[in-house]
């Protein structure tokens, strides 16, 4: 059985990170034990899949702006959740999910996933089909086959160091995340004060699960209802990306806001009404 660790003066301070009501369990899914994070509110769960090396905290401004019943996780490496012995795929991080919601005893989920998260989120709604009921994507791509970022912000996403050094993020957060960032670094801060640092093997772990992988070949099978979330400034990945994305999900909407990379931070309350109508519309009539 998994226990966690002792409560330290920084472990109350991210308890402070997280959204109000939110509970924190440590699942045993596959070998690894997962950080897992459920707050009750309203709707089908809603599962959450974070971007490269984001531990739950970074999604705090999000869900905070919703009433939505959500469920996040630590990936493996990332957080507090345990690091995988061995690389892993996709394939593999969708089926880790599937049994996640397996131990929880829940049979069907919308999914929103940002960045690298969106990627995993598209290859669970494929692998997964009869699970996922609504599908939206955020400030992602099809994977290796895509219009390519900006060379300085994808050097920066070769490592975690962001996570690591506040100095260095400070002075990259511009160049790296786009959109109001630019002007204002300070308020990346705000979200990186209380992240948790991925482990180096963990995070390279998603990297490599990036490796080779694309969605361009199948997306055109999906038969989820889709909202397609991007920044206009992006430099990571550019906002074509997303009408990509749309033309080859057969019932797929977009929606472009005016930010960068991490629109679902800095305009969570903003964003939140848009996903509110997208989960809730009948497209029965549609």
């Amino acid at each position: 059985m998994f226990m966690s660790k002792p409560k330290s003066v920084d472990d109350a301070r991210i308890d402070r990170a997280l959204p109000d009501g939110m509970e924190i369990r440590h699942i045993r899914v596959r070998g690894i034990n997962l950080r897992v994070g459920i707050r009750p509110g309203k709707g089908l769960p809603f599962l959450l899949f974070n971007g490269i090396g984001g531990s739950i905290e970074l999604l705090s401004a999000f869900i905070k702006a919703s009433d939505r019943y959500i469920i996040i996780f630590d990936a493996p490496g990332a957080g507090q959740s345990e690091t995988a012995k061995r690389p892993y795929r996709h394939r593999h991080f969708a089926r880790l999910s599937a049994r996640l919601l397996d131990e929880l005893g829940i049979e069907k989920v919308d999914v929103l996933g940002i960045s690298w998260g969106g990627m995993a989120a598209q290859q669970f709604a494929r692998q997964y089909a009869d699970r996922c009921r609504r599908l939206v994507l955020c400030a992602t791509s099809t994977g290796q086959v895509m219009v390519p970022g900006k060379l300085e912000a994808l050097k920066n996403m070769l490592s975690p160091r962001r996570y690591l050094d506040p100095d260095f993020l400070r002075s990259i957060v511009g160049t790296l995340y786009g959109g109001t960032l630019r002007n204002d670094p300070d308020a990346a801060m705000e979200y990186a004060v209380n992240m948790q640092a991925p482990s180096l093997k963990g995070y390279y772990h998603q990297l490599f699960a990036l490796t080779g992988w694309t969605s361009i070949h199948w997306l055109h099978r999906l038969k989820q209802p889709t909202l397609v979330i991007a920044g206009k400034d992006d430099p990571i990945t550019p906002q074509l990306n997303a009408h990509l994305l749309t033309y080859l999900i057969p019932n797929a909407s977009l929606l472009l806001m005016d930010c960068g990379h991490l629109f679902l931070l800095t305009k969570a309350k903003q964003l939140m009404p848009h996903i509110d109508y997208f989960l809730d519309h009948d497209f029965s009539d549609s």
